[in-house]
């Protein structure tokens, strides 16, 4: 297992849609598509485990929630007591939209370093 100290590494990497096991780049065709395997240390990126994707989804609906929930309290709070409703009603149904799309990459990258973390690159690989 990795130590905990290589967490913020982890995390960075994940910021920086690197790889999470060496930090190399690029790890993504597209903005969709995950490579087969890192191109600098061979470590599979497409696990192809039955339900694996769902934990990149997972991941992408929380943060996106978490987001949207802080940037709203706090547009709230800040506005109070003229809180402009309309304004927060509109923004508030373009950040569900378009949240979980702008996170999408970095979800995936972020289920990964999770995975890797708990997983170490032995356990999985072939």
């Amino acid at each position: 297992m990795m130590a905990p100290s290589s967490i913020p590494l982890l995390l960075w990497r994940t910021l920086t849609r690197a790889c999470p096991n060496c930090g190399g780049r690029p790890i993504f065709w597209n903005y969709w598509r995950v490579r087969e395997s890192c191109l600098t240390c061979g470590i599979r990126l497409e696990r192809g485990e039955q339900g694996y994707i769902v934990g990149t989804y997972m991941f992408n609906l929380v943060a996106s929630e978490l987001i949207f929930i802080v940037v709203m309290i706090t547009w709230g709070l800040k506005t109070w007591p003229d809180v402009p409703w309309d304004a927060m009603q509109y923004g508030g149904v373009s950040m569900m939209v378009l949240l979980p799309i702008l996170f999408y990459p970095f979800a995936r990258s972020l289920f990964f370093s999770a995975h890797l973390y708990i997983h170490p690159k032995g356990d999985t690989d072939r």
